[in-house]
């Protein structure tokens, strides 16, 4: 099973956020999450990012990959992830 650190869609039409969660990578954007790890509000006016730093690097030493978006919000946060993916 590989863990893949990406974002779940929550909230309702033109009014939604994003949870960073520790996923299977073959489970649905929105479907089952392993954890929690912070969000993601786009829509403030500075937008918003929290993030669980224990939980992140938790899941990065055990071989969890993050998407794209996750890591640019990761390296914004100022948690360095050293991957190729």
């Amino acid at each position: 099973m590989a863990v893949m650190l990406r974002l779940k869609k929550m909230g309702t039409s033109k009014v939604s956020f994003y949870r960073i969660v520790a996923a299977d990578s073959k489970s649905p954007r929105d479907g089952k999450s392993i954890d929690i790890i912070g969000y993601y509000d786009p829509k403030k006016e500075n937008a918003v990012v929290k993030i669980d730093r224990e939980k992140v690097m938790h899941w990065l030493s055990v071989g969890a990959i993050p998407t794209v978006t996750v890591k640019n919000l990761l390296k914004h946060e100022g948690i360095v992830v050293n991957r190729s993916k």
